[in-house]
């Protein structure tokens, strides 16, 4: 049965099974996992202010975006691929992430102080909000990660993934989809899909987790949970912001 199916590539099936469980006195524990979540939260909180202050005061942030952006993007690759590094390269990632958030972050909250002067405050709560209602959902088995369930999210999590790509490809030649960033009918509908997608690949998280826990992986997936986890809910935030943002435009 697949019991490690998840939308999430960083936390799949394979990630796990992958992995050597002999130790099980010092295995991974969903405690442990949440626990280098909340330290990697902190990291992204630390470096999110640098950038938006750099941006606040006048900086060039250009160069932290790029950084963060594609460095993130690398980091996390690395990490996909050698798991038993995740102790050390997932707290970077957290680093990474943070540059590229503040200077967006701050971006939208400039772009949107007429219309919407409270826009990250906004996404922020949105987020946390989300994350907890999935967790709660979870928990108390409201929704189940069936595999019915997993296949469909994780199929649609592909599409968007794919979409994306195909729009970042067009863009480089000069044709622009305007709905993903206004304010339409079409494009507000599309950002609450993806928005709902994103959160539902938190269940898909959450089991994840749950289950690599009970399968007494070793104790460095811990990391590497906690940096999947951390994955979806940074691509959750922009969604939201993004949402918002097409919100505020149609005032």
């Amino acid at each position: 049965m697949d019991l490690f199916k998840s939308g999430n590539p960083t936390l799949s099936e394979k990630s796990f099974k992958q992995t050597e469980y002999i130790d099980y006195t010092n295995s991974m524990t969903v405690r442990g996992t949440l626990n280098k979540f909340g330290f990697m939260f902190l990291m992204v909180l630390g470096t999110s202010y640098y950038s938006w202050k750099e941006y606040a005061t006048g900086g060039n942030v250009q160069p932290l975006i790029w950084t963060g952006a594609l460095g993130g993007l690398v980091v996390a690759l690395v990490i996909m691929f050698k798991k038993e590094w995740s102790p050390y390269l997932a707290p970077l990632y957290a680093l990474l992430e943070g540059l590229f958030l503040g200077a967006v972050s701050a971006y939208y909250n400039d772009a949107f102080a007429a219309k919407a002067p409270n826009i990250i405050m906004s996404a922020v709560g949105l987020t946390f909000g989300t994350v907890i209602a999935m967790y709660l959902l979870y928990s108390f088995k409201v929704i189940r990660a069936t595999q019915k369930f997993k296949a469909v999210i994780v199929t649609a999590t592909a599409g968007i993934a794919i979409f994306y790509l195909i729009a970042l490809v067009l863009r480089m030649f000069g044709i622009q989809m305007a709905f993903l960033h206004e304010g339409s009918t079409f494009g507000i509908g599309f950002s609450l899909v993806v928005v709902a997608i994103a959160a539902l690949n938190l269940i898909l998280d959450f089991d994840m987790i749950e289950k690599g826990s009970e399968a007494g992986a070793p104790k460095y997936m811990e990391w590497y949970g906690a940096f999947g986890l951390m994955v979806t809910i940074v691509w959750l935030y922009l969604e939201i912001l993004r949402l918002l943002s097409k919100l505020s435009s149609r005032k």
